[in-house]
This record gives structure tokens, C-alpha cells and sequence, in this order.
């Protein structure tokens, strides 16, 4: 498989327009109030029946410091303490869910995000997976990916090691710039003594994957200093990079009115620091998975996407296909069977409902048959750039040209501007379709029109 990408700055000024990142399909826009408690229920029954392995996110959502850039659901203290009333809860969630699923199967997936995971002591974060494993069946073979976020400025080696006898073995590290000036500006001031210390004992410990998280298009970055902290990093050669453009978006996001609006840098810059950054991965020997995600040829993502079985869910790029993800913690998204539930937002609410011996459910969306067709498509565009025709048309009982006219057509001038190759067999990304594969992926949303202004700039 050709995982090369190819660069052209006329075709993305063109088509970097708003649209879903598709980490799920359809997305979490369409969930709504009306799927409550005892829904979820009843998929989680059906679930069951049709058994298979699980995966399990855990939301963790306080941080020390507020990153002005965040868009994420964070609680922000310096107060420890906060966190045990709602580990506490969280424990009660576990057992309330564990409670509902078949204890024979298996969490081939587990991973814990946030906030910062790291912010809990190593007591708290021990409880918390013993009470996991008391009510979930966990891997004891370390064969799962059991993944965990973290910042190195709240992780050191004695917290690598404990996070290992834990399970954990995949660890990614936040980090998104180590220019000063950049940092200063987003408030989150971090070292590369931090970073690649945290880095070389997750390697010492036996982890098996590691990841570095970087974003650009954050203010005052340029072409150059980005590059810097790309080439600090290179040397140290971290198993995948996450890189991901950064989408100011205040109106919506309160911490990121504290950025300065004059210091981002101008579409052309931040498409400049992309260029960069695809052909100094590419140089370094890393292949594109798409979506912002680059690996090496032996990690796991690179392996599984030549081998035609990546997947996508609401963590990323993932090797397990086969999982129902269980959501877990405030604002939590799961996707259990044909359907997907997110938990409440707000402490409080988690509070009352989980004492209630309720599920803390606040909204969902059950698929139906054209959302499964249209997510198999995306799924299979997005995670292989290679769709067959015939492969849908022998899983969904249809046929592909008929079904899909309109879509087809929209493909048109896609496949005149070299961004795919159109056939009777089925649809191929080219190298300078992949970095626009979302816009590919939206022909086939049937909810775009009415929610594209919700989503941030493809590129």
C-alpha cells in the first residue's frame, strides 16, 4: 500500500473548507435527549447477544492549568482533593455498567483521557483500576492496548513505572510546542528536559507504543520555529506523532479568549508549517495514517492500515474494529452497538444520577440503516483511502451506483482535481487526496448541510 502524501497548496486553498473530523459517523452533533437510561439498556442487551470484546474510555477531566488553546471538557484546580468525589462516582459508574455487560468479555482496549489522568496520585489512579478490573474483564497477558494520556509536567519516571505495573502500555505525551514564546503565549510552559525524560522512561519501563502530541497554527508560531521543535523531536524518535491544527474557535471555547488573536499565524503560514511537517516525517521515514496521524512503518496503525483492518472511533485511529466502547466518567462518549451515548456534562448532574443508581446518560443516537451504510463508507475511506464497491454492496444488499448517484457525481471534479481515481470497482485516494480526505468523507454525510458552520477547518 502507498502510504505517500503529496503536498498541493492550490488544491488545499481550495478545499479547506469546515467539516467533521469523523470519529464517528454519524457525528456527535446528531445525538440528542431523547436517548436516555433506558435505551442504552436495551442496546447494551443486544450488545451482549451478539457478544465480541470491549474497549473502555475513561474520562478524567481535571488539569492543574488551563492551556488557553483547550477545547477539551476540563476541570481546572490546584486542589488534589477535588478529584476524589468524583473518582468515588466514577468507581460507582464502573460497577453500574460492569454490572450490564457479559463478564466474559474481554477489554482488549482501554485508555484513559482528560483533562490530565496524570493529575490523580498513583493511590487514586490504583483504586481506580482495581475497581476496573473487579467489574470488567481486563487482559492479564498484556496483549490489550491499554493506553493512557499524560503531561510530563505532572509525570516523572517513578510515575512511568507505576503506570506500567498498572497495565498501561501506551503511553502519549502532550506537548505542542516548545518555542518559549509560543508556550508563554498558550500558558503551558514545558521543557524538553520534562518531555523527553518522561519519553525515555516510558521506553525504559517496556511501553510499546509512544506519542507525541503537537498542534500548529497556535500564535506566534512560524515555519521555523516550528520546525526546531519538530527536529528536537525527531531526534528522539517517538513510535507516532499526533500533530493537529489548531481551531480557534471563542465563541464557543471560553479558555481561548485568553489567546491573542493578532498572534496566530495567517492560513498561508500554518499551511506552510504543514508542508514542513509532511516532508520532514516522510524524510525521517514516518508514513502518513491520515487524519493529522503519522507512525512508523512497524507501529501498529501503519501495520493495520496495509493490512485493511484500521478503524476509527472517538479516541482516533485504532486496531480494534471489533470492540463496543464503553463510556465511562462526565461527558464520556460510547458507541455500543448500533448505537452512540454520552454521559452528562456537568459534576453535579453526575453526582445526582450516579447516587441515584441511575446511568448517567444525557443524550444518544441509534443508527439506522443508512447510517451504518454511510459510517462503512467513511470508515473505510478514512482509514484505508480505498473503498470497493463490491464489498458494501455484499454487506448492505445494495448497489453502490444506484444508491450513491448524487455522491458519485459530487466525486467528479474531485477525481479531475488528481484528488482520487473514480471506477466501476470502487474509489482510490491519491497521494494528494489524503490530506483532504475529510472532504472526501462529507460527500457522503447526509447531516453536513444543516451542521458544516459547527466544525473546525479541514486543513
Amino acid at each position: 500500500m502507498d502510504q505517500s502524501i503529496k503536498f498541493d497548496v492550490d488544491l488545499i486553498n481550495r478545499y479547506d473548507k469546515a467539516g467533521p473530523r469523523y470519529t464517528s459517523y454519524p457525528t456527535a452533533l446528531e445525538l440528542h435527549e431523547g436517548f436516555g437510561d433506558k435505551e442504552y439498556r436495551a442496546h447494551i442487551a443486544k450488545s451482549n447477544a451478539a457478544g465480541g470484546p470491549l474497549s473502555l474510555y475513561f474520562h478524567i477531566p481535571f488539569c492543574d492549568t488551563v492551556c488557553f488553546y483547550c477545547a477539551c471538557n476540563k476541570i481546572v484546580t490546584k486542589n488534589r482533593k477535588h478529584a476524589e468525589p468524583y473518582l468515588a462516582n466514577l468507581c460507582k459508574e464502573i460497577a453500574l455498567q460492569g454490572a450490564l455487560f457479559d463478564s466474559s468479555r474481554v477489554v482488549n482496549q482501554l485508555h484513559w483521557g482528560g483533562g490530565t489522568p496524570t493529575f490523580l496520585s498513583y493511590e487514586q489512579m490504583k483504586t481506580l483500576m482495581d475497581v476496573t478490573r473487579e467489574h470488567f474483564h481486563l487482559r492479564d497477558d498484556d496483549q490489550g492496548e491499554y493506553s493512557i494520556e499524560v503531561d510530563p509536567r505532572e509525570t516523572n519516571d517513578q510515575t512511568m513505572k507505576q503506570l506500567r505495573e498498572l497495565g498501561f502500555n501506551r503511553v502519549s505525551l502532550g506537548l505542542q510546542d516548545f518555542d518559549p514564546a509560543v508556550q508563554k503565549a498558550v500558558n503551558r510552559v514545558q521543557s524538553e528536559e520534562q518531555t523527553f525524560s518522561v519519553l525515555a522512561a516510558a521506553r525504559a519501563e517496556g511501553f510499546r507504543s509512544t506519542n507525541i502530541d503537537l498542534i500548529y497554527g497556535l500564535p506566534l508560531q512560524t515555519v521555523e520555529s516550528f520546525a526546531r521543535t519538530l527536529d528536537k523531536i525527531l531526534a528522539v524518535a517517538p513510535d507516532r506523532f499526533s500533530i493537529f491544527n489548531y481551531a480557534h474557535m471563542p465563541a464557543r471555547f471560553k479558555t481561548q479568549r485568553q489567546i491573542n488573536d493578532v498572534e496566530l499565524p495567517t492560513p498561508e503560514v500554518k499551511l506552510a508549517i504543514l508542508q514542513r511537517v509532511g516532508q520532514r516525517l516522510t524524510e525521517a521515514g514516518y508514513v502518513y495514517i491520515g487524519m493529522d496521524h503519522f507512525a512508523k512503518p512497524d507501529d501498529e496503525l501503519a501495520v493495520a492500515q496495509r493490512e485493511g483492518h484500521l478503524y476509527r472511533n472517538f479516541q482516533g485511529y485504532s486496531t480494534h474494529s471489533d470492540c463496543d466502547l464503553v463510556g465511562l466518567g462526565i461527558t464520556s462518549i460510547g458507541r455500543v452497538g448500533d448505537a452512540y451515548i454520552q454521559n452528562v456534562k456537568e459534576l453535579d448532574e453526575y453526582d445526582r444520577l450516579i447516587n441515584q443508581g441511575k446511568l448517567p446518560v444525557f443524550k444518544g443516537v441509534e443508527l439506522d440503516d443508512d447510517d451504518k451504510l454511510r459510517r462503512a463508507v467513511i470508515t473505510q475511506l478514512i482509514c484505508h483511502f480505498d473503498l470497493s464497491f463490491a464489498v458494501i454492496e455484499k454487506q448492505f444488499s445494495i448497489n453502490f451506483a444506484d444508491y450513491f448517484v448524487r455522491e458519485l457525481q459530487a466525486l467528479v471534479p474531485m477525481q479531475a482535481d488528481g484528488l482520487l481515481v473514480l471506477s466501476v470497482e470502487g474509489i482510490r485516494v491519491l497521494s494528494a487526496g489524503r490530506l483532504l480526505i475529510r472532504n472526501i468523507c462529507m460527500v457522503f454525510d447526509k447531516y453536513l448541510a444543516q451542521k458544516q458552520q459547527q466544525f473546525s477547518k479541514v486543513i
